[in-house]
């Protein structure tokens, strides 16, 4: 033996190309969701965060915090 699989006729040898290559594919879709999973979250969090700064940017703004401001002092 010369190191070389002996299977006998091409039709196995083709099916295992044909599930390597699914198998591949399948990989590469779900990498794909994934990352767009990951970054829709990240946009999610960065807007979060933005609209976060701009309720604790209008707290001072309110006659509320400005009385609770004062009744601190």
């Amino acid at each position: 033996m010369t190191g070389e699989e002996f299977s006998g006729p091409p039709g196995p040898k083709l099916m295992r190309l044909v599930y390597f290559v699914g198998a591949g594919v399948a990989c590469t879709v779900a990498i794909n969701k994934w990352r767009e999973f990951e970054s829709k979250s990240m946009i999610q969090q960065q807007q979060q965060q933005k609209q976060g700064v701009k309720v604790v940017a209008d707290i001072p703004n309110s006659s509320d915090s400005v009385a609770i401001h004062k009744a601190l002092k």
